[in-house]
């Protein structure tokens, strides 16, 4: 019974999944049709197709096998079809299904796809996970050329070499992998290998072009110059233009190696560069081939393309840059060259030769960078034994005179005592001039007498002497001077100097300070007939020998001297007149001195001597009793000179007039007029003094004891002590005993602050302070003065305090005095003075329109000297430049230029340069600069300026390699002035910037 029920069970139960079993059989029956269709679409190729049908399988299938045959053929459809994100699908296929047997051929799918996009990172990345011992012999050969060709395209080249040599014989690959072996080779420089592989692919047409490339260049590179000319050039013809660049190239420079200079051009100038650029070599030789063929301008084009160069390639094209520049007579862009060439030491003959033609170039042209005697001593310092010593110690010797650097030239000389001594002997005097012109006497004194201690060249101890004996002139040393100037006649070779015309003169002069003026005279007089062509001292000495023989009273040949300067004409025409009338007097001839007084009132209206001969000639109507002539010649004098040095002393004359006429009112008005309008003067003195007499004859006494009480100069009843105490101090001053007239005057001033003598005291107390070293003591003296009305003393005063507050640097005072000055002063020195302090004054102050107010006063009086007229036009010319008046900057530069001397020259030039580059005259502002380098080396920060206004024009002149150097130069050797290397810096960047934006890179 059990039985039959286990039996029933089983077959219920089998009965109940027959239909089950029946419906799953032809499911599969039915998926593996449809994979079997998917693989026969693959097959044909068809992969959209077959895609779908394996997705569709993939998307039923419950059997993992299959489903991971599906993911395999989707991803390898995928890849086919070139599919984005096929590499996804067959990387997920890796790594859902890592049991799966098409595992490794996934990894090569995948590397071959990868290949074959030319993703060779990402080939070998799958190359590497392929089991090579699972591939067919056809898989293989396929595997190892293309993982060999990634592992090159990597440049890998070591681990690439196995995987072609497993090819070598390959039927397939044998020759591809021959000619990337023979290429590996022949790119590290293992051209027997090369020559071996490249022979296998020999006849193949595909290699030919190429082989005729590598071979070419083989030769060329195993230095077989000729063959490699040869297979260049019949290789040519069929080359691509890649190929025809390179060719070109190795043809080219196995002709420059053979010498064919001329042959290599043609090819050179094919020549593409490496990724379309050259490098410095490929410019080298082409420059160095036209350098050969003396075609100088095309080698310079090629030779500045090489920047920032610092090779022996760099120093060979710089040398010959030098070289090319020099041929064409540009010798200041040959100096910058050598320069650089010899700064580099990859080549010591080349940089030898570079400092050699540098440092002779610098003596015929100047150097701005450094003194030309630093830049020859250098040389013969660093090369004793050259063959050129010698020329360049007779360079240098001459060099110190041609640069006029001779602060630098004696540094030098001073250190190096056994060179040659009659430089030394040239190099101290001309150094003296140019202390001497810069206002430094006693240096210049110095120099002086070193040149004469070295008496190597009689010219020029005789000029030394001379100039020394100028400097005593200006150091008011006049007896020493005179002892020069007649030691310098006395040397025979004197009579060949420049100084020797004017030496009478000079001697003359001498004798004048010194109050000798018979003599000096007497050598004015033989100046007169030696030297007739230098008008302004043939009208001086006329004009001094007369004062000569007017102070000796010789005056009848006075008046003939200074008929003489009348009838020249010159600015001195006014004062010879007014002394010749003068003269008249003194040989009794009043009714001439009238005549020729009234002449000159009449022909002179603006001169200086005006207020003198108003005077004189009112004086000498007194004389001659014409009264009435003299009262109104006064008046005259009073009206035109209210505040003038005369107008105390003829209002004392009338009231004088009025006296000894008997008319005592008459005179009383003037002598009160003088002693409320002047007091404390000499003349109110006199005035009051005479006053007392008309009184006491009218016997008035009272009123005059009330009228004198309102005077605070006088004292009666201490006027005898005033007296005394006075006259012993002036009398310890006029005797030179300074420290006692101090003590004395102090006491005078202190005890009679109102007293008689209050301005004299006050004044000499205040000149022997100043005498004794005591300046600020002697200001409240010298303040008391011209604080009073207009006296004796107040033009000496007001110069003197001019002359303090100047050195105090206290602006706002020195204006003030120094206008006072101006419009007070009745000597000429002292208006020349006030006028160009206030110039000074003004510009430091930045006022500029005033300094130039008063730069064009001093430039519009005749008689001022060149320095002062320098100092002018700088003043003129600078206040143009802050206030950008450019046009009146030209002006007063060009005129500074014909005047100035020294570091006004200097900047003259500089500024000269600088407007011509303005203008766009580059070449004529570099001749300019370079007279500025050569004449004016001293000057460095003109120089430095000047030379970035060069490197302006360079780059005008489309010089970029010339522009940049100099700027490059001055940045480096400039460092004391940092507002240049600011400049030179700035210019530097806007070159480069420019330079790389429109800067291709081949130029030929």
């Amino acid at each position: 019974m059990i039985r039959k029920q286990i039996r029933l069970f089983l077959w219920i139960f089998f009965a109940g999944i027959s239909p089950v079993i029946a419906q799953k059989s032809a499911i599969y029956t039915h998926e593996a049709k449809d994979f079997d269709r998917a693989v026969g679409l693959y097959k044909e190729s068809q992969y959209q197709s077959a895609q779908i049908l394996f997705e569709k399988v993939k998307s039923v299938t419950k059997d993992i096998d299959q489903q991971a045959d599906c993911a395999y053929y989707i991803a390898i459809c995928a890849i086919h079809l070139n599919q984005f994100g096929a590499d996804e699908l067959m990387e997920n296929f890796v790594r859902d299904y890592p049991t799966s047997p098409k595992q490794n051929q996934a990894y090569v799918e995948v590397a071959h796809f990868y290949f074959e996009q030319g993703k060779f990172p990402q080939a070998l990345d799958w190359f590497d996970k392929v089991d090579e011992n699972a591939l067919s012999y056809e898989e293989l050969d396929k595997f190892n050329f293309q993982k060999g060709y990634a592992y090159f395209s990597a440049g890998k080249k070591k681990e690439a070499t196995p995987y072609f040599n497993k090819v070598i014989n390959s039927k397939d690959y044998g020759s591809q992998a021959n000619y990337y072996m023979g290429f590996m080779a022949y790119e590290g420089d293992d051209y027997k290998n090369a020559t071996k592989y490249f022979e296998e692919v020999s006849g193949e047409e595909k290699y030919q072009s190429k082989l005729s490339y590598f071979k070419a260049d083989m030769a060329f590179k195993g230095g077989d110059f000729q063959k490699a000319i040869d297979l260049g050039q019949k290789a040519l013809p069929k080359s691509n233009a890649q190929e025809k660049s390179e060719l070109n190239k190795i043809i080219g420079e196995s002709l420059f190696n053979q010498k064919k200079y001329d042959d290599a051009i043609p090819y050179l100038t094919q020549y593409k560069g490496k990724k379309g650029k050259w490098n410095n070599t490929d410019f080298y030789q082409l420059g160095y081939a036209y350098y050969q063929k003396k075609d100088y301008e095309n080698a310079i084009a090629q030779f500045n393309k090489i920047i920032d160069g610092n090779d022996a390639v760099a120093q060979n094209a710089y040398y010959h840059l030098g070289e090319s520049y020099f041929k064409t007579d540009k010798k200041q862009q040959a100096l910058n060259a050598f320069k650089n060439a010899s700064e580099m030491n990859f080549d010591l003959k080349i940089q030898e030769d570079a400092n050699l033609n540098y440092a002779k170039l610098s003596y015929e042209i100047g150097n701005s960078y450094q003194s030309v005697p630093d830049v020859l001593f250098g040389f013969i310092e660093k090369y004793p034994n050259s063959p050129a010593k010698t020329e360049i110690e007779t360079l240098l010797i001459n060099s110190y005179i041609t640069t006029k650097n001779y602060k630098g030239a004696l540094d030098i000389l001073e250190k190096n005592k056994t060179m040659n001594r009659v430089a030394y002997q040239k190099v101290t005097f001309y150094r003296g001039l140019e202390l001497y012109t810069d206002g430094s006497y006693k240096d210049a004194y110095a120099m002086f007498k070193k040149s004469i201690a070295e008496p190597r060249d009689a010219k020029f101890t005789a000029r030394a002497t001379f100039w020394k004996g100028e400097t005593d002139y200006m150091l008011d040393n006049f007896s020493d001077a005179l002892q020069s100037f007649k030691a310098f006649v006395a040397i025979p070779e004197s009579k060949t100097t420049p100084e020797n015309k004017n030496i009478n003169y000079n001697i003359a002069y001498a004798h004048f300070k010194m109050k000798e003026y018979d003599q000096a005279g007497n050598y004015f007089q033989s100046h007169i007939d030696a030297v007739k062509d230098d008008k302004v001292r043939l009208n001086d000495a006329y004009l001094r020998l007369a004062d000569c023989r007017f102070v000796m009273a010789k005056y009848w040949p006075a008046m003939d001297a200074y008929n003489k300067v009348v009838e020249l004409k010159s600015v001195d025409a006014d004062y010879a007149a007014f002394q010749k009338a003068i003269s008249y007097g003194f040989v009794s001839k009043n009714d001439r001195k009238i005549e020729d007084l009234t002449k000159f009132i009449g022909a002179y209206p603006k001169s200086q001597y005006r207020d003198d001969a108003m005077f004189e000639l009112g004086n000498t109507y007194v004389t001659e009793k014409k009264t009435d002539s003299a009262i109104k010649t006064y008046d005259q004098l009073l009206s035109e000179f209210k505040n003038g040095s005369y107008a105390s002393k003829a209002i004392l004359r009338q009231g004088l007039v009025y006296y000894n006429a008997e008319n005592d009112n008459q005179a009383l008005v003037k002598f009160k007029k003088l002693a409320a309008e002047y007091p404390k003067s000499p003349e109110a003195v006199e005035a009051v003094a005479t006053a007392r007499l008309i009184y006491v004859d009218n016997g008035k006494v009272d009123e005059y004891a009330a009228w004198v009480k309102t005077l605070d100069f006088v004292a009666v009843t201490d006027a005898d002590l005033d007296n005394d105490t006075y006259e012993a101090a002036e009398k310890q001053y006029l005797q030179n005993n300074t420290k006692q007239a101090i003590t004395n005057l102090s006491s005078y001033v202190k005890n009679f602050p109102n007293g008689i003598h209050a301005l004299k005291a006050n004044f000499y107390l205040a000149q022997s302070y100043f005498a004794d070293g005591s300046v600020a003591s002697s200001i409240p003296n010298y303040e008391y003065i011209v604080s009073k009305p207009r006296n004796e003393f107040t033009e000496p005063s007001l110069a003197r305090l001019a002359e303090i507050y100047l050195k105090k640097d206290d602006t706002a005072k020195t204006v003030v005095i120094l206008k006072r000055l101006e419009t007070e002063a009745d000597f000429p020195q002292n208006v020349t003075f006030a006028q160009s302090n206030l110039m000074k004054t003004y510009y430091e102050q930045k006022d500029y329109p005033n300094a130039v107010v008063y730069a064009e006063k001093v430039l519009g009086n005749p008689k001022m000297d060149d320095k002062i007229k320098s100092d002018a036009q700088i003043i003129i010319a600078r206040s143009a430049i802050q206030t950008n008046d450019e046009a009146k900057a030209r002006t007063a530069y060009a005129k500074l230029l014909t005047i100035a001397k020294g570091e006004l020259a200097a900047e003259a030039l500089y500024y000269d340069a600088y407007f011509k580059n303005k203008d766009g005259k580059f070449e004529a502002s570099n001749t300019t600069i370079q007279k500025l380098s050569k004449d004016y080396s001293g000057y460095k920060y003109f120089g430095a300026k000047g030379l970035i206004v060069m490197a302006k024009n360079f780059y005008g002149l489309k010089d970029s390699f010339q522009a940049t150097y100099i700027l490059d130069s001055v940045i480096k050797n400039f460092k004391a002035f940092p507002d240049i290397i600011e400049e030179a810096q700035t210019e530097l960047n806007g070159i480069k910037a420019k330079e790389s934006q429109t800067n291709s890179s081949i130029q030929n």
